[in-house]
């Protein structure tokens, strides 16, 4: 293995389509494509007016959310803020967290500690609204 790798984003697969969640979002995962050993990375891109699919939180990895493109809002936990471009949202572990695209989307890139199995699924997170 090379001491570095370089990876458009782009052309890293896109899981969502994988998943069925391609109607609300693209989800690219390059941990793998990098070569990373212990350092998760992900673009997302939530489609405008459109909220990903379910929440989700950890039992170790503590996230940074970067704002690429776009607008939108998050929820952690029970609260709900609005996000722009070039914040940078921190995200403890036990916190639940899923986005919304705004008028024009969002586009996150996600970074924190790999652990494997580290991630629990929270079905229907978001309140009807």
């Amino acid at each position: 293995m090379s001491g570095y790798t370089i990876e458009n984003l782009r052309d890293v697969k896109d899981s969502a389509v994988e998943f069925g969640f391609s109607e609300t979002q693209e989800s690219r995962f390059a941990q793998k494509a990098l070569d990373a050993e212990s350092t998760g990375l992900a673009y997302h891109r939530i489609k405008p007016g459109k909220r990903q699919a379910f929440g989700h939180r950890h039992e170790n990895a503590e996230e940074i959310y970067v704002v690429l493109a776009g607008s939108g809002r998050v929820k952690l936990d029970e609260d709900v803020r609005d996000l722009q471009q070039l914040d940078a949202l921190r995200v403890a572990p036990a916190v639940a967290r899923s986005f919304e695209g705004g008028p024009d989307g969002l586009e996150i890139l996600v970074f924190g500690p790999h652990h494997k199995g580290d991630g629990e699924i929270l079905q229907d997170f978001w309140p009807n609204e």
